[in-house]
């Protein structure tokens, strides 16, 4: 089995309890839905199947139960998914099984029937600990309860990661530093504080626009994101990833190292996103985005996907580009042949005379500077265009 080439799998849970103003993930209100969700759950599974098919026998490194909120699904679905997953391909003994959870007291009270299903890793969105902050944010919780959340998660799971939310509007490098303090106050072997963004379409996007929301400039970006960086560190996290933080090797998350390697994963749900090699080509496929459609293609031909989407060469390298280069073990030439870089191709070696890249023969690195500006990077890399 160890030679078999390792695939994840990612499951769309598209329901949640609310819609946060900062999110565009393919997401819907829960309510009203109870007979929809287990047809949903029946065709996930039936997508699997028929996604075995094109695979062939892997060996299966992770799980991940995104959303959405998959701490709303009925654990025996989970539980139905997970051992699925298990007869369909060859289980790695580390098998790796996430699932996303919020923090309130409702979904907290689960938590023992997700263990029990075979989770082994949550990742929970706690955001902030700071109520108006959580208010703003969107969220159904408050600080307590995402104390209350994190410490039983604590003692339910064998691993647990939580995620940040920082660069809001008027937020300081020290309120930051004290939210960070009490997120690694928690004990969790993984932080992943992301960057407020505003997303073209979404609620707080409309509220820039109406200029009733002002998200920090650049340069408050910057300290703030510097301020993760060191307080971080100083706790024993390596940032291995730009926005992911692990105390330790076994921290990490293996999901997310798949997308970040180029490795194979399995997309079902509503408008998953999988990558898989077919007939010797990295193929994209992405599930139906309506509820409806996807259940009623699962139900014409046992897949969740249509036209899947053959990648060149080209793109599949711009591709394994933008994502090795997140990661602190970057990526290698020998992956970005039909790029034509080497470490001697000028824009490589201007990029590392700028101190973004670091200077190796084999692969590509991005700096800690080069993190921070690594859509510049890409660009200059691929684009020839400068940064700035």
């Amino acid at each position: 089995m160890t030679d078999r080439p390792p695939l994840g799998l990612y499951v769309h849970w598209p329901y949640c309890a609310r819609i946060c103003p900062y999110c565009d993930f393919n997401v819907v209100r829960d309510r009203g839905r109870k007979d929809e969700q287990a047809a949903l759950a029946a065709a996930i599974l039936a997508d699997m199947a028929a996604q075995r098919v094109l695979t062939g026998p892997r060996r299966l490194v992770s799980i991940f139960l995104g959303g959405g909120t998959p701490s709303l699904m009925d654990p025996q679905w989970a539980a139905d998914i997970i051992a699925a997953a298990r007869r369909l391909w060859d289980a790695a003994p580390d098998l790796e099984i996430s699932l996303e959870a919020n923090p309130t007291d409702a979904e907290a009270d689960r938590f023992s029937a997700f263990a029990a299903a075979g989770v082994d890793r949550l990742s929970l969105g706690l955001q902030s600990f700071d109520d108006e902050a959580l208010t703003l944010l969107g969220r159904n919780h408050d600080a307590g309860q995402a104390r209350r959340a994190a410490a039983m998660a604590g003692r339910t799971f064998p691993r647990l990661s939580v995620d940040m939310i920082y660069a809001l509007p008027g937020q300081t490098p020290a309120a930051w530093r004290a939210q960070l303090a009490a997120a690694i106050d928690l004990g969790a072997g993984h932080v992943s504080p992301y960057q407020l963004t505003i997303e073209a379409g979404t609620a707080f996007d409309r509220a820039v626009q109406r200029g009733v929301l002002r998200p920090p400039g650049d340069e408050a970006g910057a300290a703030l994101y510097e301020t993760t960086q060191t307080v971080l560190a100083a706790a024993g996290f390596e940032a291995y990833e730009v926005s992911n933080h692990a105390r330790s090797l076994a921290d990490r998350s293996r999901h997310n190292l798949v997308y970040w390697r180029g490795q194979d994963y399995v997309g079902v749900g509503p408008g998953a996103h999988g990558r898989l090699t077919l007939a010797g080509a990295r193929t994209a496929t992405e599930g139906a985005r309506r509820i409806g459609d996807y259940i009623a293609w699962v139900g014409e031909t046992g897949l969740g996907f249509r036209d899947p989407e053959t990648l060149t060469a080209v793109a599949a390298a711009e591709e394994r580009l933008l994502m090795g280069l997140r990661t602190g073990e970057g990526v290698g030439f020998s992956e970005l042949a039909a790029l034509d870089l080497t470490a001697a191709h000028p824009r490589v070696a201007d990029l590392v005379d700028q101190g973004l890249l670091a200077a190796n023969p084999d692969r590509l690195v991005a700096t800690p500077a080069g993190r921070f500006v690594l859509d510049g990077v890409t660009r200059a890399l691929i684009l020839d265009r400068p940064i700035g």
